[in-house]
Formats: C-alpha cells, structure tokens, sequence
C-alpha cells in the first residue's frame, strides 16, 4: 500500500512526540483517527494532519508547499485550537465545514478511547455533542 505525502509529513513532524503516556509514539494517534474517517481521500489526509499545525513545526503554507490539498489545508487550521479561543468559538468555526467536523468527531471519538481523565471526557463529549447536533 502506497504512503500517502500526508502521512509521510505527519510521520516526519511528529517523530520524538509521545501520547500522554509519555510513551506511545504520538503517531499512533493520527493514525488511529485516519481509522475512523472511512474511504474518504481527503478526509485521510486531514486526519494525518489534523494536529500538524498545532503541535508541530509546520505550517499552512509548508503543507501548500508539499502539496497538500487547500480543502485539507482549510480543515486542518480550523481544527488548529489557539488557546486564546473560547473552546466553543473553536468548535463553531469547525461545525461550518464538513471535512473538519467528520475528521474532529474521529479526533475526539480517538481520545476517548485513550485514557482519557474525568474532564477531557466531559470535554469531548460536549464537543461531540454539538458537532452531531442540528
């Protein structure tokens, strides 16, 4: 099976990351949310991705650069949570576009599945509640 660039970049970035374990390759997470996106191209790539901007050294414009797809690019920055965002504010722009929720619903349903503390799990399922919501 061919690597997608996607995947490829998103080995790259987060090599030496670790899960909050502290041991886990960090990569397994992305991975785990590419699982749970279905056959969809563009959302694979996204769920590769979807922590790039935020925890990485790369950017939006270093993924135009690599040639990453502007729909991919444009789901990944709205998934990239800035702290001085309301959590809610975050959660709204991403409910504006289809590929960013389809692949934050993977990302949260993932990290409910890992571990997750008492809060993280009343975080995530406020988020999904909202994002599956009318």
């Amino acid at each position: 099976m061919k690597i997608s660039i996607a995947e490829q970049i998103a080995t790259e970035a987060h090599k030496g990351q670790c899960r909050r374990d502290g041991v886990t390759p960090y990569i397994v997470h992305p991975r785990a949310v590419v699982g749970r996106v279905g056959d969809d191209p563009l959302a694979q790539d996204a769920a590769w991705l979807h922590d790039t901007i935020e925890d990485t050294e790369e950017t939006a414009e270093s993924l135009a650069e690599k040639g990453i797809d502007s729909r991919v690019i444009d789901a990944v920055s709205l998934m990239t949570h800035s702290k001085s965002v309301p959590y809610e504010t975050y959660l709204e722009s991403i409910k504006g576009n289809p590929l960013a929720t389809k692949v934050k619903i993977a990302d949260m349903l993932s990290n409910l599945s890992d571990n997750p503390t008492e809060k993280q799990i009343r975080k995530y399922a406020k988020g999904l509640l909202f994002l599956v919501g009318d």
